[in-house]
């Protein structure tokens, strides 16, 4: 099966070159690689076009989130990834080593990434508790195509946070078939977008997000304090609607 390797690019002239040929070392032949750019200023382009097996769009975006987008739309492969422009592979072998389970029986896998950041590997397996709390890394995630059209694609409404918005979707979707695989997919920079820009407005709506993908079906305590919890924090910033929200949440799982 084919795999797209879709990249966000914009001015990342620094590293660029690095996860270009990061996807051009891997063992498993079929792969295509997909340069989503949002308008470089610097050489990010000229490097991309050194590389004639690349398949390159450059115009302007509303993000990073619409490029990605872009990418599972302009794809061809029956199996999509996402690595960022300042990020690599683990090893020569990840592709292959994952391929092994790409099947029809799957519409998610889904390993773990490397990073400073996180002070060696992040991941493991994933359930609902553990999505509200903390995100998968978009970077140790393989995607069937299909589960675009099942799921939706990335919500450009969240700046930086619309892939964990995109993983509880999934992850909490009982129709969604998905499987962790325990390998090392990527090296994750610390530098990542997400990781330097706060996104209020996905932090406005998580809780509720979460509940509608299908965290109602969680233990009803637990669901019951993390809305009190929400419920304090917006009466403390004085935000009456999102009170209101939780209101009527609240009562849901309380009277389910």
């Amino acid at each position: 099966m084919k795999i797209s390797v879709i990249t966000p690019v914009l001015n990342a002239e620094s590293f660029l070159e690095r996860c270009i040929r990061s996807v051009m070392e891997q063992s498993y032949p079929a792969t295509e690689h997909l340069i989503i750019d949002g308008g470089s200023t610097d050489r990010s382009l000229e490097i991309a076009r050194g590389f004639s097996h690349l398949r390159l769009i450059s115009e302007p975006d509303a993000g990073i989130y619409d490029a990605m987008n872009k990418g599972v739309e302009k794809a061809h492969g029956e199996w999509l990834y996402f690595l960022g422009a300042d990020d690599v592979f683990f090893d020569k072998r990840v592709l292959h080593d994952i391929s092994q389970y790409l099947s029809v029986t799957l519409d998610v896998i889904y390993g773990d990434v490397i990073s400073d950041r996180f002070d060696g590997v992040y991941g493991g397996s994933f359930d609902a508790k553990k999505i509200y709390q903390t995100n998968i890394c978009h970077q140790s995630i393989f995607f069937r195509d299909a589960v675009f059209n099942q799921i939706g694609l990335f919500n450009v409404k969240y700046r930086s946070q619309a892939d964990w918005d995109h993983n509880m979707r999934w992850l909490l979707n009982h129709e969604v078939r998905k499987l962790h695989v325990d390998r090392v997919v990527a090296h994750y920079a610390d530098a990542g977008f997400s990781s330097q820009n706060p996104d209020p407005e996905f932090r406005n709506d998580k809780i509720f997000n979460f509940l509608e993908y299908g965290g109602l079906r969680e233990k009803r305590f637990y669901i019951a304090g993390k809305l009190g919890r929400e419920f304090l924090i917006s009466i403390r910033d004085l935000n009456l609607p999102r009170c209101v929200r939780c209101v009527r949440w609240l009562f849901r799982v309380l009277f389910k």
